[in-house]
């Protein structure tokens, strides 16, 4: 496209070489691929608690999630986790390892978990949050929570709190990832 008011003209069709139906130029035959976004969080821990996020904007507000959010261009899984902790919670964490990875096929995410801890035990509400608390397994608002994948992170790291080894969980086999 070399003629600035020229206008851009897709037509939907599979391309040569590929199996999925794509918007392609019809002057250049540039394919715009719409692929999954990915979301990175931790379970934020401290004292044997767990770091929670009243949410301040859509979707969800009011209800309580896990530090977490889209990834950046140009940062890691890791680098966005703490990016988000930092945002939502005034955190800053430690990251210690994979807790799981999600596909929320119906919203094209992939949502990446890790495990983490405070670096120093000092958090507040960030802009996107209207509160922030360390929660006992007790005190967890789970009628709350703001998203089924919240649910599935926490539930599974219960599962194997204390353990050193464990493999990375996936999707809980037949949950709905509906709020």
């Amino acid at each position: 496209m070399s003629e600035p008011n020229q206008r851009i003209k897709f037509e939907r069709r599979v391309p040569t070489g590929d199996t999925h139906p794509r918007d392609v130029c019809t002057t250049c035959g540039f394919i715009h691929y719409v692929n999954p976004k990915v979301v990175t969080g931790s379970i934020v821990r401290h004292d044997g608690k767990i770091l929670l996020c009243r949410r301040a904007i859509e979707p969800r507000l009011g209800f309580w999630t896990l530090p977490a959010g889209f990834m950046e261009v140009g940062e890691t899984a890791e680098q966005a986790a703490m990016r988000e902790a930092k945002e939502e919670a005034n955190a800053a964490i430690v990251i210690d390892r994979l807790l799981a990875v999600y596909t929320v096929a119906r919203i094209a995410q992939v949502q990446i978990m890790y495990l983490a801890h405070l670096d120093v035990p000092e958090f507040s509400a960030g802009e996107e949050s209207l509160e922030v608390m360390l929660a006992g397994w007790n005190d967890i608002p789970w009628a709350d929570l703001a998203f089924p994948t919240v649910r599935w992170a926490l539930e599974q790291y219960r599962s194997v709190e204390g353990v050193a080894d464990f493999a990375p969980f996936t999707n809980v086999p037949g949950a709905d990832d509906r709020p």
